[in-house]
This record gives structure tokens, C-alpha cells and sequence, in this order.
């Protein structure tokens, strides 16, 4: 079976390492995009099973990011999750509306993290199966 792919897109280093770990410790290939440009590229050209997404990025913020690739007919499906020390409810309203399918906060709850990606790509997996035709 391969590895999910998940795309991290952080400009803070210490944070992608931290993440890369925990991502690699629960079996996932992780890859990095440092800005949200570059995060907007990679979705398209990777083609990842999820993305977590900084907000507070260079040249692009994680928001418009994150609206450009649900935006996108190539890239819109793929689980996109904001990954912020943006706490206030407005910024995780406005995450939501840019596409978001979810919010986490930093400081990252590890065991947390690991299991709604493990939702989401299961939810991802179910909802592209077939609906099975019934003979009566």
C-alpha cells in the first residue's frame, strides 16, 4: 500500500520539522512548501492526499492560499487544514470560509493531529468509492 502524501506548508522550519516528525512517525510521506505560493504550486503539481496550511505565510497568505486551491478543479477536493497560532474565532471563521476543512491551533496536540488526518484521509478514501449496484 503507499503512503498518503501530505503537504505541509509552513515557513518556520522548527515547525515543519516538528511536524514532518510526527507526520513520519504515523506513517505518512511528508513534503514542505514554504510560502503560500509555493503551496498553491505544490498542490497542483503534487498532487498531495492532504494539505496542512500556515496562515500567517509569505508572498501568499495561508487564506488566499488556501482559497486559490479550492478554487482550483484540479485541487479543490484535497483535505486542506489551517495549522495557526491564529486562535481569535474570527480568524478560524475566516479560514473555514477560505476553504479550510478544519482548524488546528499551535501549539499542536500531537496524538490530536494524528487522528483527524487519519479522518479526513479515510473520509477522503470513502467518499471516492463507488456506490455498489444491488440485484434483486
Amino acid at each position: 500500500m503507499d503512503k498518503k502524501k501530505i503537504l505541509v506548508v509552513e515557513d518556520n522550519i522548527d515547525n515543519y520539522e516538528l511536524m514532518r516528525v510526527i507526520l513520519e512517525h504515523g506513517g505518512y510521506d511528508v513534503f514542505l512548501a514554504v510560502n503560500g505560493r509555493d503551496g498553491v504550486d505544490a498542490a497542483r503539481l503534487q498532487k498531495p492526499d492532504l494539505i496542512l496550511m500556515d496562515l500567517g505565510l509569505p508572498e501568499m497568505d495561508g487564506w488566499d492560499a488556501a482559497e486559490r486551491i479550492k478554487a482550483d478543479a484540479a485541487t479543490k477536493d484535497i483535505p486542506l487544514y489551517a495549522i495557526t497560532a491564529h486562535t481569535l474565532p474570527r480568524d478560524r471563521f475566516r479560514a473555514l470560509q477560505a476553504g479550510c476543512d478544519g482548524y488546528f491551533t499551535k501549539p499542536l496536540n500531537v496524538q490530536g493531529l494524528l487522528e483527524e488526518v487519519g479522518n479526513a484521509l479515510d473520509k477522503k478514501k470513502k467518499s471516492k468509492r463507488r456506490p455498489r449496484k444491488l440485484i434483486f
